[in-house]
Order: structure tokens, then sequence, then C-alpha cells
């Protein structure tokens, strides 16, 4: 039996063979040495790892055939065959100054290896000796092997017979093997990345911001702005046909099956009759160089999103290379010729190099988000980029008009020069099979294979052919089996995570994951068998597949913080798939491996550029279109709202999407109208049956087509509608549910808000009821909040009455005595004196409010936070601290309590996952207001070291306690001891800084002052909710404008100097009409969106114009002017005629003082010249 070995950062990896599914027989991976390079376009069949001009230096060396170890390192030379023949993934090199090392016997199930890891700072590497195929050990006959009886090497190095193999292999699938299989000092876990897309950076800066830097660097030269398409479909990654094909998370499944046949036709439409060949090629070539391409899959037969495409396709999003360590990614201009070499679809791709280009590319975004369609966007974006490379595949052929949005990035400044080298050296290439047959398209095979998912997935495979898809066992798994079973998922983690790093890519993997089980992020970690590891498998070693699936969006902004702090951490990607073995080194054999100083300095060939915690490297937005969102958001997310709530519910749920995207007020009145003819058109239609998500297209493109019709201004809305894909026949059958992308949002987190975001004055009346409540914990002084409330005579400036209900006073269910409350009194005011930490209660709330016509009213602690939690140290201590004085309590939460501390740190911990500005957005958005209980001392002292120290020693025994026992008392288990003792000294430790934790808590008068401010505020209607302005919004044209009180001195001197223009005004009165002036420079209809956003450059900025005369007629009078230069640039109008126009008469649009000139020729108006012209500053805007 032949073994592959592989090598990098001066590790000697022991991997184990696997089949070659194409060829049904084994073959061996050679060692090869080589020396990173610096140059940049690759040979684009090869990794850029191998870039180098020396590279003739890199060549693939024969491993002596023998049974035994040697301690020689001979080699002999071959051909490389070219560059495809290289591997990508080896950075090593043999130093001229040491001998290789060498290595002993490695073999399956027991493998033996002697000083594993070198130091990191030797350049030797290990030449391993291959076995025996020249001695007389055969290769199992694969072929005649059966599924689930392939053959498995023995640890003497021959092929078990077919029945052992079997039960061997049953015995894994049954985890038997794992429950066997022990962690001790020879145990080890190798783990490499599989598969993975980029990583996903949140941006904690506004957009506003974003925006500011991402000009301010391309302006100085640091940066270029890489635009791209936003493709509206779903995840798609793909490293072989032995590396796997993956969806965002998961494998296996129709995602999978869908997107490696829509690979392969697009193989067939690019390379006709050579296709079959290149399938192989390219399954060989990124098997041999570890690489993974990911791509957009867009498809109509997997659920809609915003338009069902006209045509099944995938474009290529990132190729990476894995290696065997840290995953590196391509640049765009590398992507591009990457794909022209393999002729793979490309996107769209626009670089803005300098500050009018980027300017005006955010400008040209703002006039189109609200009804910016593919047609129109494309072709502004063409007029104002410094570079455009058109994507292989036409948006608007194959997806439609309907535009997802745009992605823009901060990328190298040099990247306009790469990307012109790439588009001279790798031209278009031909698509030789277009005019071919194709054979049965994806929904042909769908349509024709109803019966269930694995019918369809089993005739798109055996469509695909076996140059492509030769294996099916990540589908189908082998005979007997479940291909996706968990049984031994927590067991393998476990084992994986005890077990000692074979390199170091699994040390940083395994550092990974601690910690992100450390912090309870809300992801998971899920481990299945890896079938095409079959071969390799023995009681000594096992080979899973690991997915890293992270379940909230929140989870990748904490980890980037962690990263922050500790900039040595991998990055968490998106699609995230890693391959482990957990093996066991030959007994007696000593395995030496470096230190974890001599891991940590390196860096697997990291340069500075992939630190990916650098906030300027990874600035980033992306930029949504409206048409599309209405019908994704507004329409089909909507739906189970309206469906199980009612049309009042669906109405609040969109105003409050509109409030936090900052619709324009006009769009939102036009928006507003055609849902709710929507909401009742769909209800009559369906009655009590929902409409189903998936296809929800099937009746919203027809009604959006029918909107559209009837007005210019309802198309311009809806964008594009019309031409409808008929998809019920063909979608996929995906079982159990499931979403793959997660845009799909479930019931129970699309519940709409009490108050639409931004309409509180609106909806707040005194004929209304307030519910008070309290997103706090324990000690936060609620209840004596409430009693000063109540004994404060018209606290709420008006006559409505005020009660409350204290929850430990209440027995049964609170929040159901709650709503009876709100039904018996609906226009009074509840104080619900109960702590509400969670949104599950928040939900029931805002459930009440839409019942009740309520408006609900959260009153918070004001803390600063940490950054997993809305509660500092500071404020935990002090509601600590007040519990621990507290006598007689009803709910026996005090001094007299013996695990006070607990409960305290048990509601802490209901708020973790959140930080502080998350946890107020959420509130904000739900409720419509906030209110801040003033807590602590803005200018307190540092906490004392021993409070500190108390208190996270308690955060720690409770993640431990809760890691064991969930929520079960902590007088029982292991750690009760533990918790006994840790509150007899919080107690003390507490008590013996009371004058700190006295001092630093604001009076309580002061803090019920100013609450009971801003809720009278509130209650009156005055209330306003403090937001972030938008800085930029839609707009039509772009102008300059002019101060109305130097234009009414301009016209009065005019008046005194010609009778003629004194006659003319005596009649206007200007001073009343007259109250904003501006000069057109274009707009939009009558210029396009490029002549109008290349103003962006100069907005806000002070603009010099010339007033050269005043022309007016019966019904009209405007000045001709000329705007002058900034920053040494000329400003000119794209009017024929610019002007700035003071008086219309009734019933004449402004736009008809371009008539001006013509009526002067025509003798029916009067021009007066100024003389000297008059020069008046402006401003440049947009409107």
């Amino acid at each position: 039996m032949l073994l592959r070995l592989r090598f990098a950062d001066g590790l000697t990896h022991a991997l184990h063979g696997r089949r070659d599914l194409a060829s049904r027989s084994f073959c061996c991976y050679r060692s090869l040495s080589f020396v990173h390079s610096n140059s940049y376009l690759p040979s684009l069949i090869m990794p850029r790892k191998q870039r180098k001009k020396d590279y003739k230096a890199n060549r693939w060396v024969d491993i002596p055939k023998s049974n035994e170890p040697s301690t020689s390192s001979s080699s002999t030379k071959v051909d490389t065959e070219g560059d495809m023949e290289r591997l990508s993934s080896l950075r090593v090199t043999e130093s001229k100054e040491q001998p290789a090392l060498p290595v002993q016997l490695i073999r399956f199930g027991a493998i033996g290896l002697t000083n594993h890891v070198p130091l990191y700072e030797q350049t030797t590497v290990r030449k391993p000796k291959s076995f025996g195929t020249s001695s007389g050990i055969t290769s199992p006959n694969v072929d005649k092997a059966p599924l689930g009886e392939v053959g498995v090497v023995g640890n003497d190095g021959k092929a078990e017979p077919p029945g052992k193999t079997s039960a061997i292999v049953n015995k894994f699938y049954s985890g038997k093997l794992l429950e066997n299989f022990n962690v001790d000092d020879s145990t080890y876990s190798l783990a490499q990345v599989r598969a993975t897309f980029y990583p996903k950076f949140e941006n904690e800066k506004s957009d506003h911001e974003i925006r500011a830097r991402m000009i301010e660097m391309v302006s100085k030269g640091l940066a270029t702005m890489e635009v791209s398409l936003k493709h509206s479909g779903s995840l798609f990654m793909y490293a072989g046909n032995e590396g796997g094909a993956y969806a965002k998370n998961s494998f296996g499944n129709i995602y999978t099956a869908v997107g490696v046949f829509v690979l392969g036709r697009m193989f067939r439409e690019a390379w006709g009759s050579q296709a079959s060949n290149k399938q192989t090629e390219f399954n060989e070539f990124l098997e041999r160089n570890r690489m993974c391409i990911s791509m957009e899959l867009v498809t109509a037969v997997l659920g809609d999103h915003g338009q069902r495409p006209h045509d099944d396709y995938v474009v290529v999003t990132a190729v990476t290379e894995l290696g065997c360590g840290k995953p590196k990614f391509y640049s765009t201009p590398e992507i591009i010729a990457f794909c022209r070499k393999w002729r793979l679809p490309t996107n769209h791709i626009w670089l803005f190099s300098t500050r009018k280009s980027v300017t005006s590319f955010f400008a040209a975004y703002d006039a189109l988000c609200e009804e910016g369609i593919a047609t129109t966007v494309c072709k502004a974006l063409d007029e104002i980029a410094d570079i455009s490379v058109p994507g292989s595949k036409d948006h608007i052929q194959v997806q439609g008009e309907i535009l997802e949005g745009l992605v823009a990035r901060i990328v190298s400044h040099d990247s306009s020069k790469h990307m012109k080298n790439v588009l001279i050296n790798y031209p278009l290439p031909p698509c030789e099979g277009a005019d071919e047959q194709l054979g049965s398209s994806l929904r042909e095979i769908c349509a024709a294979n109803r019966a269930n998912e694995k019918q369809q997935m089993k005739a798109l495979l055996e469509s695909v052919g076996t140059s492509l898809c030769p294996d099916y066992s990540d589908w189908f798994g082998n005979e007997g089996t479940d291909s996706h079973s968990r049984n031994a998922e927590r067991i393998v983690l476990s084992k994986f995570l005890q077990a000692r790093p074979a390199d170091f890519a699994t040390s940083k993997l395994q550092e990974m994951i601690r910690l992100m089980r450390e912090k309870r992020y809300a992801a998971v970690f899920k481990c299945y068998h890896n079938f095409n590891k079959a071969s390799s498998i023995t009681n000594d070693n096992l080979h899973y597949k690991m997915v890293i699936h992270v379940h909230s969006d929140s989870v990748f902004r904490r980890y980037q913080r962690d990263m922050r702090y500790n900039p040595e951490l991998w990055p968490l990607y998106r699609g995230f798939f890693v391959d482990m073995n957990l093996f066991k080194s030959n007994k007696g054999r000593k395995i030496e491996f470096c230190s974890a100083n001599d891991l940590g300095e390196v860096k697997n060939g990291t340069s500075s550029k992939d630190d990916l915690a650098d906030e300027d490297a990874n600035l980033m937005i992306k930029l949504k279109f409206l048409t599309y969102k209405l019908r994704t958001f507004l329409i089909r997310n909507g739906l189970p709202i309206l469906f199980k709530q009612g049309e009042a519910a669906y109405k609040a749920y969109y105003l409050r999407q509109m409030q936090i995207w900052k619709t324009s007020p006009s769009k939102q009145r036009e928006l507003s109208k055609m849902l709710d003819e929507w909401a009742v058109y769909i209800c009559r239609k369906y009655g009590k049956r929902q409409l189903p998500s998936s296809t929800y297209l099937s009746e919203a493109e027809p009604f959006l087509e029918q909107y559209a019709k009837r007005s210019q201004q309802n198309q311009a809305l809806v964008g594009a509608a019309g031409n409808l894909v008929t998809a019920e026949n063909f979608m996929a059958i995906i079982g159990d549910g499931r979403d793959e992308e997660g845009d799909l949002d479930p019931v129970r987190d699309v519940v709409p808000p009490s108050t639409p975001r931004g309409l509180v004055k609106e909806t707040v009346r005194k004929n209304e009821g307030l519910i008070i409540f309290f997103p706090g914990i324990p000690g936060c002084a609620k209840s004596a909040l409430c009693k000063e409330i109540l004994n404060t005579p018209g606290a709420f400036g008006d006559d409505r009455p005020v009660h409350s209900l204290m929850g430990d006073l209440v027995k049964g269910k609170y929040w159901g005595k709650v709503a009876e409350e709100r039904m018996k009194k609906p226009n009074s005011i509840l104080l619900a004196d109960k702590n509400a930490p969670n949104e599950e209660v928040w939900f029931q709330i805002e459930g009440m409010c839409r019942k009740t016509k309520a408006t609900a009213v959260p009153v918070v602690p004001d803390s600063e936070g940490t950054d997993s939690n809305p509660f500092s140290l500071d404020a935990l201590a002090v509601f600590i601290f007040r519990v621990l004085h507290r006598e007689n309590h009803p709910g026996n939460l005090d001094k007299s309590s013996p695990n006070a501390g607990y409960v305290l740190l048990m509601f802490y911990h209901l708020y973790e996952g959140k930080n502080r500005r998350e946890f107020e957005a959420d509130l904000k958005e739900r409720f419509g207001s906030l209110v801040k209980m003033p807590l602590l001392q803005p200018t307190r002292s540092p906490m004392p070291e021993s409070v500190k120290s108390i208190l996270e020693e308690g955060i720690d025994l409770y993640k431990l306690h809760t890691r064991r026992y969930q929520r079960m008392e902590p007088q029982k288990g292991t750690y009760a001891n533990d918790w006994a003792k840790w509150e007899v000294r919080l107690r003390k430790t507490l008590f013996e800084n009371a004058e700190y934790l006295s001092s630093i808590q604001v009076p309580f008068d002061f803090a019920v002052h100013e609450v009971l401010n801003q809720l009278k505020s509130i209650a009156k209607g005055d209330y306003t909710l403090p937001t972030e302005e938008r800085s930029f919004a839609t707009f039509v044209y772009a102008a300059v404008s002019l101060p109305v009180s130097e234009l009414l001195h301009l016209l009065d001197a005019l008046s005194m100097k010609d009778p003629r223009v004194g006659k003319f005004l005596c009649s206007k009165d200007l001073k009343s009409s007259l109250t904003k002036a501006h000069l057109t420079l274009a707009h939009k209809r009558s210029h396009g969106v490029a002549a109008v956003s290349n103003f962006g450059q100069y907005l806000n900025q002070d603009v010099p114009v010339k007033a050269i005369a005043l022309l007016f007629s019966d019904n009209l009078a405007a000045l001709e002017a000329e705007p002058g230069v900034v920053e040494g640039e000329k400003i000119s109008s794209k009017n024929e005629w610019p002007h700035v126009t003071l008086w219309t008469a009734q019933g004449i649009a402004a736009k008809e003082a371009n008539t001006l000139p013509d009526l002067l020729s025509q003798g029916k108006a009067t021009r007066v010249d100024i003389d000297p012209p008059i020069h008046i500053t402006g401003v440049l805007k947009f409107f």
C-alpha cells in the first residue's frame, strides 16, 4: 500500500492514503522542496505560492522504494512536466548547510515518527521513505470491492481482506472504534482546512464613517476601492472531487449536488468537446495543490430571492490556497486570471483609484439606491470607474434586472496596475460549447425526479459524469450507513481537543475552537464521518469532517474583538470545513514537538498584509438596492407575520424596516400604498394558507407587474417585473425545511415592533396606554423607582391612571398577568416591576402593545458594558452590593440568601452576547424609545483589584458550572463547595470595599429625576429617538445652493439702476416667494446618473457663481449665471443655459425657465446685463 506525504512550514505531516476515485487505483505523492516567491502574476495553472523566477530549482523528487526505513535521504530528480506538476501547498526548502534528517517508517494504524516537528529555525526537510510496492505489498482491488468494503491497510502495512475491512469500517461508522479510541501521550490530532470562504468582518463603524475612510485612503493614494456586483444566490465551494463540494454550512445535500451540476455545465459551455478532460485536470489540480474555489450559485430551483434567474449559473468569488496551514485568498486580478485560464465565470468588477471616481461612486449609489436596476447601475459605474472589467456572465441576461446590491472594499493601491496586466495577458477565452447540445438542464432534471431529495441528487450527479464527480459517498455514504451521522460529534470534538496537535495549523484550530467554546459563542462544531478516507481507517487512525457553523452574525463581531486582543488568532471564516485525523504514534517511540514558544514564532508564511484584524485592510461596505429589498425583506420575509398576525402587524413590520433603512419619506409613502394593496390581495387569495416563501415570486411577480403598469412612478418603485419564470414544477426538494443561506427569517425572529422606529411622536397618544418595563438585573433599583413614580403626583404630566405589578408578589405567569391588566385598563400606564432580560419577554411585550394599542418603554441602567455584555463589572458589583443590603425581600433575594451571588451572575449572563451598543440598538429598533437610568459616577476611580478578581472568579465558576449542569442549583453538583466558599469571599470582599461601592453610585434622587423627565417627554409625545442622521440620501440633481439674501440684495440694486427691473419686480413680492435658490449643474434624468455623480468630489464645498444677466418675461424670471473654479477645477453646468430661477407665475413649472433664451430671441422676454458681473458664493449640494 502506498502512502501520501506532505510537508509544510518545516513540519512533517503523516497523512494517509485515500482512494483515487477517478482511476480506482492508488498513486503516490512525492515530496517537494520549494521556496516562497514574491512575484505577482501567476502562471495561472499554478498557485501563487510557486511564483518564482528560478522555479527550475523546484523539482519533484522520487522516493526510494523500500519496506524498511532508511537513514539516507537520497533522491532522484524527475521532470516536472510543466508548472501544473508542482504542489503549491509546500513552502519548504532544503538547507545547503544541513543534511536532510532521517524519518522512521510511517504506517497506517501505527504511525511512527522521529522528531515529528523540527525546530522552526531549521530549514531542512526530512524525506520519507516509500513503502514497498516493489517488495510485494499489493494494493487492494478497489474496483472489485463493493461500496462499504473498500480496502483498509492494517498495522502490518498489508491490505486487509474485504471481510475484515468491512468489519472495521462498520465498527467505525457505528461509533465503536471511537469509543475504544483512548487519548494518551501517543495520541495526536491533525486538522487541515478543507474548504472556506472569506472571513466575515462586521464593521463597527457607521456607513458614513466607512465611506469617509475609504475616500480618504483612496485620495491619499494608500489604496484602491474595488466594487463588485452581488449576485442573488447561495454560497457554493468546491475543492475537487476528493476534496468535496460544500454549501455555506453543510455538504452532501441538494445544495451541493446542484452546485456540482451547474459547475459541470459551465465546463461544458466553456470547453465543448474538451470538457471531460478539463474537468479531470481541474480536479487533479485542486487536489494536488489543496485549493478551493468559492462561487455564488444562482439558480431557480433552490428557492426565490429577489428575482428568478433566467438561467442557472455560478460566478467565482474567491480562490483559496489551503495548503497545510492558514488559507490564502487570491486577489481579484489573480482570480480573474485564474478563471480565464480555466474558463470559469467571473463577476463584474470596477476599480476606483482617484478621489473623483470614488466620491462619484458613492454619489451614484445614493442617486440609485431606491430605484436602481442592473442596467442603470452598470451603465453609471462603467462611466465613473477608472477600470471596468465586465463579468463573463451578464447579470441582465442570466439573472435579470433586479440587482441585490454592490460590495465595495479597500484593496491594494497597486490593484489597478495588476488588473491592467491581467487584462492584457489573459484575454476573454472563447466559449466553445455555447452552440453544442449540453444535455438535460438542471430544471429539466429536477422536474423529472420529483420523488424525493435523494432521487434528485442522484439524477444530478449521474448527469454530471465521472470526470467531475466519480464518487457519491459525500451524498449517500457507504452501504448501510448514514452519510451525516452525528452520534459521535461531541466525543470526536472532545478527543480532538485533548490530543496533541501534529502541526502548527492544528494548534491554531484547537485554539480557535477552545476560545469559542469557552466564551459560549453561538456556534456548533458538527463532525461527520469522512467517507473519502475509508481506506485509511484502523483502530488507531480515524478520519472525520468538521463543519464550524456560526449561528449568529454577532459571533463574528465578538471574534473580531478577540482578534484585536490576540492578533495571533486565526480568522473565523464563513463556510468553514476541516478535515480531522486522530491517530496514534508507534508504541514506545517518543515524538518530540516544538515548544509553544517555537510554534508561536511561525505564522505559516503569512505576511503582515494578511493581518485580518487590521481595520483598514478589511474596510468593506455592502450597498443594497430598494428594488431588491422590497421583494425579499418586505414581501417574502413579511409573509409569516402577514398570515399569522394580520395586516396591522405586517404594516408595523414593514414601516420598521423602512425606518431602519432610512428610506426617503416619498418612497415610504409609495411603498406603504403598494404593500397595503399586496396584503389585501394575497390574503384574499390564500385565506388562512400561507404563501410558501420559497416560491413567493409566483404570486408577487404578477402582482408587481400589474402594479408597475399603472404609472411611471410605480414602474420606478418596482424596478422591473414580468417575464416570470415558472418554478413550481422543477423546484429542488429540500428536506427538513433547510435554508442554507440563512436569509429566510424564522417566524419568531420577525415579530414586528410595538412602535416603528422613528415614529414615536406619531404613535404615543394620550388615549393610549404605556407599559414601562425594565431590562435589568436584580439590584438595579427598579422597585424603588416604581414606588417613587407611584408617589409622584402627575409624574407623566396627564391624568392617565398609573399602577404597578411587582413580579415577586404575582402568583403564576407574570407576563400573562400583565396582559390581563392591559386588557382591563387599555389607556393606563403600567409599571412592569420585574426584570425583562431576554428577547422572549420582549416579544410578549410587543404582542401586548399591538393588541391593546399601547407603547412599551424600556428603562435600563446606564452602563458602559463590556465587549460581550451590556453591563460592566462595576455595575454588576453595585447590583450585588445592593442585594446583599436588602432585608426581608419579597422574592427572598437578599442578604440572607445563601446563593445571592450565583443568582446575580445568572441574570448577568442572560445578557451575554451583546455589547452595550448592540443591546441599546435592539431595544430602540423594537420599541422606538429608550430611557436610561443613571447608575455610576462618570468620574469614579477604577474598581479595586480585589473586587474585580472576585467577580471574574465567579464568572469563571459560573461558566464551568453551566457548561456541565446547565441551570442546576449551585448547591448541587461537583462545584457545590466552590460555590459556598466563593459566596462567603464575595460578601467579605464587597463589604471591605463598601465605601468605594457606595461612592461610585449617583444619588438615587438624581436618578429618579432623570428617569421621570424622560418618561414625561415620551408620554407627552415630545420624545424623538436620538438616531444617527443619514448623511447620504437618494437625490435627483446636483446644484449650487445660493443664499437668498444676497440674491435679493442684487435684485434691489438692479431695480435702482434699471427702471424696467423695478417695474417688473414691484408686484412680485420675492421676499416672501423666494425662499431658496440654486444653480442646477446636472439632472439625473436629463444628463444621466454619472453626470450628477461626478460632482460628488465637490459635495458641500463652496462654489463661486458669477451673475451675468437678468432675464424675465410675463411668467418667468431667472438669473443667467456661471459657476467658477473649485480646487483648480472649473465647475461646468450640464444645462445648455445655466441659470438661477427666481420666479414663476402660478401654474408654471420652474423648469420652464430654460425657455427664456428662446423667448428672448422671439422678443417675448427682456434681458438686463449685470455690469460688472456680481460674484455670489454658494454650496454644492445634491437634491
